[in-house]
């Protein structure tokens, strides 16, 4: 059973890709209340659903007349190819274009048992129903016309395919930058924490320094008190007052000596940070304001698109496109 012709598996893959694309753009399209036009490249294919499709006939073709085995064979298979593909995409892209992970009975967010039962009853309805009559329209067309529709979708689908594959490698790279941004303004918020929180402790120090010495002084003058009543225009009044005057002086110049210090150190590192968060913050905006068309386009055919370790610059990604492009018609 199934001894088709290289032409013949490649139409049927592109047909599926094709259904794939009709169901699922239609189905997030009622659930985002607006047209989506799903998938991961540009047009009206999914490779996903064209890949399972023929892994769903390949797994099941030795067990046709058990239809458990049908059902098995199709959840299996169609599993292991969603895992495989989920896996590689987030290792190459650092997202994910599905996640399962708020289901029960998921693995790695990648797979759950809800869709592996749901690829095992797809499996018994394309085979039994579907495919049955794809297969009649595929075998009434001229060897000719099939060739001809295969190469130009071939061709077609190729250099789509080869675009979103830059279009998502670029994308990657954007949300690593975006992500390295984030944390240096991350960093300078923390710093600027620090230094005002040095700044505050220092004059803190200050004060209670000043507030030592003052004290000090007074002590000394309380000290001498009746010498000062008894010999006030005397010559030891002088010396004392000299003394503290001199004393005086002394702590006025060393206070207003640090106190310049401490100035000039806070407004060369508050230079440096303000600097610093001007120049991340601007690469920041000009980073989420993405200009490729197909990244653009990218984000915008995958509302659900999901990253564990650029989650935040992601979604700042995705309201950006939706704000500031237009849809995608």
């Amino acid at each position: 059973m199934y001894s088709y012709s290289l032409t013949q598996w490649l139409f049927f893959f592109y047909f599926y890709c094709f259904f794939g694309w009709c169901f699922e753009s239609a189905y997030v399209s009622i659930c985002e209340r607006r047209l989506v036009n799903r998938g991961f490249i540009r047009g009206p294919f999914l490779p996903l659903y064209g890949s399972g499709a023929i892994m769903m006939l390949v797994v099941s073709m030795p067990f046709q007349q058990y239809l458990p085995l049908v059902f098995l064979a199709g959840c299996v298979g169609a599993t292991a190819l969603e895992y495989v593909t989920g896996a590689v995409m987030e290792a190459l892209f650092k997202v994910r274009y599905w996640d399962y992970s708020h289901k029960r009975f998921n693995v790695k967010g990648y797979i759950c048992l809800s869709s592996t039962i749901a690829w095992g009853f797809l499996t018994i309805l394309m085979t039994r129903f579907v495919h049955k009559a794809v297969e009649g329209f595929v075998m009434s067309l001229p060897e000719g016309l099939l060739t001809a529709i295969v190469l130009v979708l071939t061709i077609g689908i190729s250099a789509d395919f080869a675009l979103s594959f830059k279009a998502a490698l670029d994308l990657r790279d954007v949300l690593v930058k975006l992500e390295e941004t984030r944390k240096d303004l991350a960093r300078i918020q923390k710093r600027l924490d620090v230094v005002i929180a040095l700044a505050q402790e220092d004059v803190e120090n200050r004060k209670e320094e000043m507030e030592a010495r003052r004290e000090e002084l007074l002590a000394q003058l309380h000290s001498h008190k009746d010498e000062l009543l008894t010999d006030l225009f005397g010559h030891k009044f002088e010396d004392l007052s000299s003394d503290v005057e001199e004393k005086l002086k002394k702590l006025h110049e060393e206070v207003q000596e640090r106190r310049m210090e401490l100035s000039e150190s806070l407004r060369a590192e508050l230079g440096e940070l303000s600097s610093k968060y001007h120049v991340s913050r601007e690469s920041h905006i000009s980073l989420s304001r993405i200009q490729d068309f197909f990244q653009r386009d990218l984000l915008r055919s995958n509302p659900t698109m999901s990253s564990r370790k650029f989650g935040e610059v992601l979604e700042e990604l995705k309201q950006s496109v939706q704000k500031h492009g237009p849809e995608r018609q």
